[in-house]
């Protein structure tokens, strides 16, 4: 579609390029997550890992924040790489109810292995990219990103729990007919 007094030629307006970055985001993301199930392993555990690897040991919950995963999902996800030997529960010598998770060496291995893989995977998809076109596609999406983030409403603070159900105004009803003539 065309906006009246907006369109320049040869270059594509706005709602097209959050169709080809949406379909591209899904396409990659296949790839991504085929390649993984092909060695074993999912997403969700490749970015728990990739983000011990890079920030070392954290807890449930700043894993969730950085890769943006539910905390029950979390929970799971620990619980699975636990059973693999690639990540341990441990205390935290400064507050003793605080649980933290880190790589066991094994672990730190095989993220290390396998992020060497998933560079490579993804250079692959990249390949056919110059490096202008890299550098084009890094900065506009940047700049993008950047600008939905400044346009889009403050956060509000997560509330303790649901809202409760508004109540719905009652229809006005003639008074004859609300009453039961009995009672009378």
């Amino acid at each position: 579609m065309t906006i009246p007094g907006r369109s320049v030629p040869n270059i594509p307006e706005a709602p097209r390029l959050l169709l080809v970055l949406a379909r591209a985001y899904s396409s990659i993301v296949a790839y991504i997550e085929h390649a993984f199930g092909e060695r074993g392993f999912c997403l969700t555990d490749f970015m728990i890992l990739e983000a011990l690897l890079n920030k070392g040991p954290l807890t449930i919950s700043a894993i969730g924040e950085k890769i943006l995963l539910a905390s029950a999902s979390m929970t799971s996800a620990i619980d699975r790489l636990e059973q693999r030997g690639q990540v341990r529960r441990t205390s935290n010598a400064e507050d003793r109810r605080v649980r933290l998770i880190e790589l066991t060496p094994e672990g730190r291995v095989f993220i290390t292995r396998l992020y060497a893989d998933h560079v490579d995977d993804l250079e692959a998809i990249a390949a056919d990219l110059s490096a202008d076109e890299r550098r084009a596609l890094y900065t506009g999406l940047k700049k993008m990103g950047l600008a939905a983030r400044a346009a889009a409403p403050a956060r509000k603070p997560a509330k303790a729990g649901p809202e409760p159900p508004q109540k719905k105004p009652r229809k006005s009803v003639p008074a004859a007919t609300t009453l039961n003539e009995n009672a009378r």
